[in-house]
């Protein structure tokens, strides 16, 4: 079912500002900054915003203890919101190195096993962080022995079967330099043979074929990250977010539509007021 979300990325400051970490670095022992709410307290404040979805950015983690995941859980499922996705925005699986893959890899297992501990039905991991070169006629059905992408894929499908195990969906994103064409996901995604899923997100492409790249990968995708475009002001260009949405509409996609506001923050409003401002505009397009 279509259905409205959010990402704590979207209310950053409001949480916070958060500590940065990835593989090899170990958990905050506090989050860096003051934010308005702790982490504990944002399922209740998006059941008060009618938001009935949350995906929750790694780096929002202020620890991995079992008690502090279980405490969460249970605030999660007090305020009736269902836990999506655990974003895990760091590790690259396309890393060349054995050694330092092996050691990407194995940290976002522990983030699979985060995500299985909250109950998160699904988590999104980057497909790699290397370009892929495009010399000749590296294009359309090469693109499948590209070694970058084949790498991206063997990745991926590994931890696809450690998260099958523990009950968590790995998708991936339109996001970071591996990705970074719509041709280079959907290559990825067949490799993959139907075990990693995918999350559109509307920002990442730009440019002059932004709608044709986006069109490619919309019928893949089981979530999507829903964006606005912001003039100078800090207004939303609403007629162009409203296009977006229809085009994800019109190619059957069923699944969380995650608002994500990232850009400047304009006189008096909050995040929660552009959360607000969005989700106008996005709820008719829910099912």
């Amino acid at each position: 079912m279509t259905r409205i979300s959010t990402s704590s990325w979207s209310l950053h400051r409001t949480l916070g500002s958060p500590p940065i970490f990835g593989p090899g670095q170990p958990f905050p022992a506090t989050v860096l900054g003051d934010g308005a709410i702790a982490l504990l307290e944002l399922p209740a404040a998006l059941a008060r915003e009618k938001i009935g979805a949350l995906e929750i950015v790694h780096f929002h983690f202020p620890t991995a203890d079992t008690s502090y995941l279980d405490e969460l859980k249970s605030a999660i499922g007090q305020a009736g919101i269902e836990l999506f996705s655990v974003l895990i925005d760091a590790g690259d699986v396309t890393d060349p190195d054995d050694a330092a893959q092996a050691e990407e890899m194995a940290w976002i297992r522990s983030w699979l096993d985060v995500g299985a501990r909250l109950g998160a039905t699904h988590a999104r991991v980057v497909a790699g962080c290397r370009r892929v070169e495009r010399t000749g006629s590296a294009n359309g059905a090469s693109l499948l022995d590209h070694p970058v992408i084949r790498r991206s894929a063997r990745s991926l499908r590994e931890l696809a079967a450690y998260g099958t195990s523990i009950g968590v969906q790995v998708i991936t994103e339109n996001f970071r330099e591996t990705t970074s064409r719509a041709d280079q996901v959907l290559a990825i995604l067949e490799l993959c043979e139907g075990r990693v899923g995918l999350c559109a997100d509307f920002g990442n492409y730009s440019g002059g074929d932004r709608y044709d790249e986006l069109a490619a990968i919309f019928p893949k995708a089981d979530s999507a990250h829903v964006k606005a475009l912001y003039d100078s002001g800090g207004n939303p260009d609403e007629d162009e977010f409203r296009h977006s949405l229809r085009m994800l509409e019109e190619a059957g996609f069923d699944g969380p539509m995650s608002l994500i506001f990232d850009t400047a923050l304009h006189g008096n409003s909050s995040e929660w007021d552009n959360l607000a401002k969005m989700k106008e505009v996005a709820a008719p397009f829910c099912a």
